[in-house]
């Protein structure tokens, strides 16, 4: 039998006060399969700077070992969930930041965008396809919108119930473990 596919869920925020990280470990916990390692990739943790190298990633002649500690990170996954908010209609800057330091390390890989926001966060999703699509990546069908409301958040901005909040969207998360294993698994 070979080895388990690796899907990293890149948690793509680095807000002080962030409910992202919250979002990415009730998305692995309710993505959980027997045939994916699952894990998280948190971007306040990897803390790039801003993007600092000299040549284009598409060139791979990486000189910061910053970049080259990325690049050897992300060539050990087989796929992505990017889970982030939306921001005025777009993503996060720390994640454009992220994706935009390599290049071949996307490339043909699947990924799944989950989005949060009111409405799903739509339009970050929309854009964050484009930025996929330019990198190479295989988008994949089921990229669950996660729909947030005011009433969901104590008073310090953090949620007061995120299974109750979120109940809706397991299978839909289940489905995006299903889709990797379709993909990924010989």
């Amino acid at each position: 039998m070979s080895e388990k596919p690796n899907i990293g869920l890149i948690i793509g925020s680095n807000r002080p006060t962030r409910v992202c990280r919250t979002v990415a470990e009730w998305a692995m916990k309710e993505m959980e399969h027997d045939k994916l390692n699952l894990s998280l990739i948190d971007l306040a943790e990897i803390n790039l700077p801003f993007l600092d190298e000299p040549e284009i990633p598409a060139h791979h002649k990486y000189e910061k070992a910053h970049t080259k500690a990325w690049s050897e990170l992300i060539s050990g996954y087989d796929g992505f969930v990017f889970i982030f908010p939306q921001y005025n209609w777009g993503y996060p800057a720390v994640l454009k930041n992220a994706l935009d330091f390599l290049y071949d390390e996307w490339r043909g890989k699947p990924v799944s965008i989950m989005c949060y926001g009111g409405h799903g966060g739509f339009q970050a999703t929309l854009s964050m396809k484009l930025v996929t699509q330019g990198l190479h990546m295989y988008n994949m069908a089921t990229n669950p919108p996660l729909d947030i409301s005011d009433e969901m958040f104590d008073e310090k901005g953090q949620f007061k119930n995120i299974e109750k909040d979120f109940a809706r969207y397991k299978g839909p998360l289940q489905a995006v473990s299903a889709e990797f294993a379709d993909l990924l698994v010989k």
